[in-house]
């Protein structure tokens, strides 16, 4: 369908799209514990996040996966999907999240402008600085069984400024 037949509305609730990536050994998650962005530091900064990022224009999920893991981590992998998320983040415009798993990694670590990846052992989770919806989503991904679809889910916080994911049926 042509984009001018897409009754795209400005009115209407958009996302912006993004990946995430878990990169998991058997005994242990990569994660980048993130940097200040241009030399400012955020409410992230010194937190762990899996690699990922925006998809660029004219890029696919999968390619946008495989991109931002290779930029943030000097690492490559053929990322499986495991799970979208939309992030509602207030009444226009949301994020739409590309949640991935890669297994069987190549290349050599390197930091990036991003963070430093680290390999986090997965009973050291608890005492790590995680970015809040880190842990939900990877113990989602730990649990998945081979064959298993990919899962969805919506993310907001409440009331009370306390972060909320429900995952559809």
């Amino acid at each position: 369908m042509p984009a001018a037949d897409q009754n795209i509305k400005l009115f209407r609730y958009q996302i912006i799209p993004r990946v995430l990536v878990f990169a998991l050994r058997s005994d242990a998650v990569l994660l980048i514990k993130l940097l200040p962005r241009n030399g400012v530091a955020t409410g992230w900064t010194g937190c762990y996040n899996g690699p990922g990022g925006h998809i660029e224009r004219g890029e696919d999920v999968f390619s946008a996966a495989r991109r931002e893991l290779w930029e943030e981590t000097g690492l490559k992998a053929e990322p499986a999907l495991c799970g979208t998320v939309i992030v509602d983040t207030g009444p226009s415009v949301g994020i739409g999240l590309f949640i991935f798993r890669a297994d069987n990694l190549s290349g050599d670590l390197l930091a990036s402008a991003e963070g430093i990846p680290e390999w986090i052992p997965f009973h050291a989770l608890t005492d790590a600085l995680l970015v809040e919806d880190v842990s939900i989503f990877l113990e989602r991904i730990r649990n998945m069984k081979p064959g298993d679809p990919p899962f969805s889910a919506r993310s907001f916080y409440d009331a009370d400024d306390r972060l909320t994911v429900v995952f559809g049926s």
